[in-house]
């Protein structure tokens, strides 16, 4: 029999992936649960024909507009000023911005860091472009001690740190002095230049969920205009509701930004997707409207699972990491046989629970009481 040449890292691997089941309650990968309204559909279907209409042509590669829309969507949801089309990167989903991060700035011999427990795709980036991967601790609420995140620093000097905030699969955000202290060590925390000098860490806060963020709560784009190495990512998957689109993107200054535009794929952003992206922030007030009404449903599952005698990390994300379990598969098979799907991840003994209508959260709570026999 032939074999193939796998790379020695890869073999016996299995690919990443949440369970995708068909049962009544979707609450286990942190999807909006509510879909485009007809008026947001019939707009991108438009978008999607006029785009139709150019297909045998390649796209716009450089995607001009929707990055300058992106940069103006910011500016209203965040505040972030002084931000155009130059300080904006877009990808099919944050993912491949993520990927493209560690193509640029990883690599053999370099490394990334982040803080654990944290998001599990974030060591496969670092698998895949052969970076080394090491991680730091949170403490017992998750939150990151900034003592500690320097000290990491200064001790793997990572060519990229990545922080998310709020933090998946706990729901904490970083304070903002949190993301200073680290950006101002990342300075000089990075791989040795040419000349023999440090140069800095790429630092990444990745905000997928920020849209969902407390009120309070700040965003890490107020920091970007003092630290060049800094850079936001955010998605549309989650508070759009376009999980199914697959767009992702970042803001950061033009000359990191550049960097990215090296190691992307010819056209890797297709007409079809930019049409969806630009239209689907067309509608941001409609679907804002959908992420208030996820924020209350949110604080009322934290209120309840602590009433019912857990412990439940602050979240300011559209999940709620809860537990402990002394057989968290045990409870988790329980409520998928009631109809329910959340999701095992994160420490020992907890798990995660999405999101979603006030129907499908009833359904979590009246499920979730059965199995523990309540």
């Amino acid at each position: 029999m032939t074999s193939l040449p796998v790379r020695p890292d890869l073999a016996g691997l299995t690919p990443y992936g949440a369970p995708q089941l068909d049962v009544p309650v979707l609450l286990n990968v942190n999807e909006n649960p509510h879909p485009p309204s007809e008026q947001v559909v019939r707009d991108i279907a438009d978008a999607v024909a006029e785009a139709a209409r150019g297909l045998n042509r390649y796209p716009d590669r450089e995607f001009r507009r929707l990055r300058t829309d992106l940069a103006e969507y910011l500016h209203v949801e965040s505040g972030a000023t002084g931000l155009r089309a130059e300080n904006i990167w877009a990808a099919n989903g944050s993912n491949e911005v993520m990927l493209h991060v560690l193509q640029a700035f990883g690599g053999p011999g370099r490394t990334a860091l982040s803080f654990a427990p944290t998001y599990s795709m974030y060591p496969e980036y670092a698998r895949d472009t052969m970076t080394g991967w090491v991680t730091g601790r949170r403490e017992e609420d998750f939150t990151l001690d900034p003592e500690h995140a320097v000290a990491q620093l200064r001790e793997h000097r990572p060519a990229v740190v990545l922080l998310a905030s709020p933090n998946n699969p706990t729901g904490t955000a970083l304070p903002l002095d949190t993301v200073e202290a680290i950006a101002a060590a990342a300075r000089t925390t990075g791989p040795d230049g040419p000349d023999g000098a440090p140069s800095a860490s790429v630092v990444v806060v990745d905000e997928a969920y920020a849209e969902f963020r407390r009120a309070g709560t700040p965003s890490a784009l107020s920091l970007l205009d003092r630290h060049p190495h800094l850079a936001v990512a955010r998605t549309m998957s989650k508070a759009f509701g376009l999980a199914g689109a697959r767009v992702g993107y970042l803001a950061a200054a033009p000359e990191l930004v550049d960097v990215l535009r090296v190691v992307r794929l010819p056209y890797h952003l297709s007409a079809v997707t930019q049409a969806v992206a630009r239209a689907a922030l067309r509608h941001r007030g409609e679907l804002m409207a959908q992420v208030a009404e996820l924020r209350a449903e949110r604080d009322r599952c934290v209120d309840w699972l602590r009433e019912q005698g857990f412990t439940v990390a602050d979240s300011d994300a559209n999940f709620v990491l809860f537990g402990p379990f002394e057989d968290r598969e045990q409870v988790w098979q329980g409520l998928l046989d009631r109809g329910v799907l959340i999701r095992v991840v994160g420490p020992p003994g907890w798990l995660r629970v999405s999101i979603g209508t006030a129907a499908e959260m009833a359904a979590f709570r009246a499920a979730l009481q059965e199995v523990l026999g309540q």
